[in-house]
């Protein structure tokens, strides 16, 4: 027996950004309106205006409150702020406040088992901050709304997944950041989001140096010898197949030929580089080790171009598409019956 579509909860992100315009153009897809119901958290003001603007359908049903909404009802809008009006592209106390406030419903909603997931549009970071959320981005923030201490960032697209040690650290931070603990937790955690959201059944990983030429034995660098290859070793005991620390400007070579399911990178960089290279329109990011299912479009709220009708939809979807895949999977793990696909 079937059951109705998954429901999606897509927060809104920053009103002055793209995601009010990216997340209309997307719900006009109807791959997407046949694979899933869409609760928008955010501000009906806000799209009614950019739809307007840009002269994009409207699709979302306005709500009052969340018991409106109801099993096969078309896709809607939770409206939480009444901005009317956001400045495109502009840093600003309140559209930051306002994109707190809908993460944090998601979270809440996905968290009570009102909607199967979430996809969270981008937020500005500066905003954000002013806005009295103090952390550097969504994964962080998202990690303390669910009280989750193991966690991870995952980037990925049909060629390649990256999971990064470090997230939103200085450069220079990163070599005291790393951990032995933290290295084999983050390995760990790739291999079980592998087996049990994408159907791989031994995945095979690879982790990147921290160091030029994997620190040439100690000559560039010692966090290879005393940090990587300990937990790299440490993993294989436990059946995990890993390799130890490779050469970061070999390494994509290989895992974009298909050699591994992913790449463990010990900075942002190291791993979002090549990954938006090959995936700069259509890449995702999913936090892994959270008790529900979160994906975004891997880019920011692009104010250059926001409220010009020049942002493409196409990574949001496909962050839409990857949490179906990951929601099916899940219910799939705990006994649940199939969602209509």
């Amino acid at each position: 027996m079937q059951a109705s579509l998954p429901k999606i909860g897509i927060s809104m992100g920053d009103p002055a950004g793209i995601g009010p315009e990216i997340i209309l153009k997307a719900l006009t897809d109807e791959k997407v309106l046949n694979t899933c119901l869409p609760l928008v958290i955010g501000d009906s003001g806000v799209l009614h205006e950019m739809a307007k603007k840009l002269d994009i359908p409207f699709p979302l049903t306005s709500l009052d409150t969340l018991s409106d909404w109801q099993d096969n009802s078309s896709p809607a809008i939770l409206s939480l702020t009444s901005l009317q009006h956001a400045v495109c592209g502009e840093v600003s106390k309140s559209s930051g406040h306002a994109s707190g406030l809908y993460i944090q419903k998601a979270a809440e909603l996905a968290l009570g088992g009102e909607i199967d997931g979430i996809v969270t549009a981008p937020i500005n970071k500066e905003s954000f901050n002013l806005g009295g959320f103090d952390y550097p981005g969504h994964t962080e923030f998202l990690a303390h709304l669910t009280k989750t201490e193991n966690y991870a960032m995952m980037l990925m697209g049909e060629t390649l997944r990256v999971v990064l040690l470090t997230i939103h650290c200085p450069l220079m931070e990163v070599a005291g950041r790393l951990t032995r603990e933290d290295t084999i937790r983050i390995i760990r955690l790739s291999h079980e989001t592998l087996k049990t959201y994408f159907a791989i059944e031994n995945p095979r990983i690879a982790l990147a140096s921290l160091n030029p030429h994997a620190g040439e034995g100690g000559l560039f660098g010692e966090e290879e010898e005393q940090i990587l290859i300990p937990a790299s070793r440490m993993a294989r005991e436990e059946g995990i197949d890993v390799t130890e620390p490779l050469p970061a400007d070999t390494l994509f070579f290989s895992a974009v030929r298909g050699k591994y399911d992913i790449v463990v990178c010990p900075y942002h960089d190291q791993g979002l580089i090549p990954l938006k290279l090959l995936h700069f329109e259509d890449g995702v990011n999913v936090t892994l080790g959270l008790p529900i299912v979160r994906t975004s479009p891997d880019h920011g709220t692009a104010f250059d171009i926001a409220g010009k009708g020049l942002a493409k939809p196409e990574s949001i979807k496909a962050a839409i598409f990857t949490a179906l895949t990951m929601i099916r999977a899940k219910k799939t793990s705990q006994g649940g019956i199939a969602y209509e696909k």
